[in-house]
């Protein structure tokens, strides 16, 4: 009994060593991710970053040299059209007069002084002429009546008198023109620090109103400050127009068609719907990160309406844009993670009764996860994501367990 209880022992044994033998030496199931051959939507993109902003944006400027006032604005403040201020405008202090011209001008203003003089003295002669003429007249007039004096001496006396009265007439516009020389010359005269009257023109101010409704989007100069014609007080833009500026390189705008929808997304709020308004025709030549030159194509798209309570990016914020360029609704798809080449043909590793079969497939179209299954594999074919270089014709796969749609 003893012996027997021995041999039975030392087969066990035997049969042990050689189970782990067998397990040692035997190819096990190489363990593989698993995606499915799905029929869905299918869109192709090209996608690229972009900046939103506001497409109507109106620039208020001075329009004439003026001192502002320090600005009431604040960027994001809304205003009403021809109800928000924008700035307030006064007339620019006269400038610093150095001594030479200090001294010419008061010379002018000598020189003005005297001219009202002489043309008040002119002015004395041309009314002493005119009542001397006058009085000719009225003694003419009375030697007429007894036909002392013919009627051509009473016409000369008449025309005397009306050329005395012009005379005077210019006498006096002469000395209202020397007045104003002297005036203008005092005005030349006047410094910085002469305080101006009250009421007078030097004291007036002129409010600059709001063209539009909108937000400021900017204030250029918010300190009081003198500026010249033409100086940028403050932008306005409308926050609920928006549009968005995507530079493409010219090979991928060349795809690219007016009216085709877009997604803006990654702006830090939800997705967004667009359409493309305009392909610039000019491309212009950008420099990549990595130094190199490229022909960038701008493409504007317009945001689709939304209602008001819907977040939309702010004016030049960074989003990301995927235009499209074909798709359809329903397509058979395979992930782009199961193809590899194989010479010039596309391949992938079908899962039959636990073994990777290779397959040559034709593709079309494709996204940034799937393409466009045109034949080759039936749909629900499974199919080997990302196979490694221990995967080959024939092997044991097992899945992991993750199955990929």
């Amino acid at each position: 009994m003893a012996r027997w209880l021995k041999y039975i022992l030392f087969a066990l044994v035997l049969a042990g060593l050689a189970f782990a033998a067998y397990e040692a030496l035997r190819s096990k199931p190489i363990p593989v991710d698993i995606a499915v051959v799905t029929t869905g939507p299918l869109t192709v993109t090209v996608d690229e970053e972009g900046i939103a902003q506001y497409r109507d944006v109106y620039t208020v400027s001075a329009p004439y040299a003026a001192r502002t006032e320090r600005s009431p604005l604040h960027v994001g403040d809304r205003l009403v059209a021809d109800r928000s201020l924008i700035a307030t405008l006064h007339p620019i202090d006269p400038s610093f007069i150095d001594m030479r011209s200090e001294r010419e001008l008061a010379a002018a203003v000598g020189v003005a002084r005297a001219g009202i003089e002489l043309a008040e003295t002119d002015l004395t002669f041309a009314a002493t002429d005119l009542k001397q003429a006058e009085s000719e007249l009225r003694r003419a007039e009375k030697l007429q009546e007894t036909n002392i004096i013919s009627a051509a001496a009473l016409e000369t006396a008449r025309t005397a008198v009306e050329l005395k009265q012009a005379a005077l007439q210019r006498a006096e516009n002469q000395v209202a023109l020397r007045q104003s020389e002297l005036v203008s010359a005092q005005v030349r005269l006047i410094q910085p620090d002469d305080a101006p009257s009250v009421g007078s023109m030097s004291d007036r101010c002129v409010p600059l109103l709001s063209p539009t409704d909108g937000v400021v989007i900017s204030v250029p100069v918010e300190s009081e400050a003198v500026v010249p014609a033409g100086t940028a007080l403050a932008e306005i833009g409308d926050p609920r127009r928006l549009e968005v500026v995507v530079d493409l390189l010219s090979s991928d705008a060349a795809r690219v068609r007016e009216g085709a929808t877009a997604i803006i997304a990654d702006w830090g709020g939800p997705d967004l719907t667009a359409k493309v308004r305009r392909i610039e025709p000019t491309a212009f030549t950008k420099v990549s990160a990595l130094g190199i030159e490229e022909q960038r194509v701008n493409v504007r798209l317009d945001m689709d309406p939304t209602d008001a309570e819907t977040p939309l990016p702010g004016h030049r914020y960074r989003v990301f844009v995927r235009i499209a360029l074909w798709q359809a609704d329903a397509v058979r798809r395979v992930p782009l993670g199961a193809l590899f080449r194989s010479g010039d043909a596309w391949n992938v590793y079908v899962v039959e009764d636990g073994r990777a079969v290779m397959r040559t497939v034709d593709i079309d179209h494709r996204d940034d996860a799937m393409a466009e299954l045109r034949d080759g594999l039936p749909e629900g074919a499974q199919v080997i994501l990302f196979p490694s270089d221990s995967v080959a014709d024939g092997v044991s796969v097992v899945s992991r367990g993750v199955d990929a749609l």
